[in-house]
């Protein structure tokens, strides 16, 4: 199913497929990316892994609707000059509160998006769109023919030319580590 963003229902209808527990294709800040809702079973990102063809040790960003939701999931420090980045394209790697591992959380710059997220009040899985090893698809029509038939929902919001992945930042050590630099800059 293909449901232009700029349609009134678009959000309602994102997040009905969301909270259900399908993957969805939606845009972002940065470049389209596959979504599904964050759940505790892992079958929701297990569906994204499949669609990617992405090795399942290999974890997702997670996006949530407003900058101080990250603290929800870590006890981490988090510099207030890097906070001040969100939002925005900026993906920052924390400690997870509730056990040994790192958690990547952003926190997007787009209206949309925001409004979504905050519906739905929970953290959604982001990926870029493509093949696992194979370049971000950036154009509508491509997308929609290598994965429609693979998702529950594509929101068109045209083509994202000459667009760039976010900056993701380690902090999970106690220092400000750039994994990889991406739209936003930072030293």
């Amino acid at each position: 199913m293909i449901c232009l963003k700029s349609n009134e229902k678009s959000i309602d209808l994102c997040a009905e497929k969301l909270l259900s527990g399908k993957v969805v294709i939606i845009p972002t800040d940065t470049v389209y990316g596959f979504s599904a809702i964050v759940d505790e079973n892992k079958l929701t990102s297990r569906k994204i892994y499949q669609i990617k063809g992405r090795d399942e040790n290999k974890p997702f960003i997670q996006l949530i609707g407003n900058p101080l939701d990250i603290f929800k999931y870590t006890n981490d420090k988090i510099p207030d000059d890097i906070l001040s980045y969100w939002p925005g394209p900026l993906t920052l790697i924390v400690n997870n509160k509730e056990n040994n591992s790192t958690i990547a959380f952003r926190c997007p710059n787009d209206k949309w998006l925001s409004l979504l997220l905050n519906k739905i009040n929970v953290p959604i899985y982001s990926t870029s769109v493509n093949r696992s090893g194979k370049p971000i698809l950036n154009l509508i029509e491509d997308i929609k023919n290598e994965f429609e038939s693979s998702v529950d929902l594509i929101i068109d919001d045209g083509n994202r030319i000459n667009s760039v992945a976010s900056t993701i930042v380690n902090l999970s050590n106690g220092k400000v580590e750039v994994i990889r630099q991406g739209e936003l800059k930072v030293n």
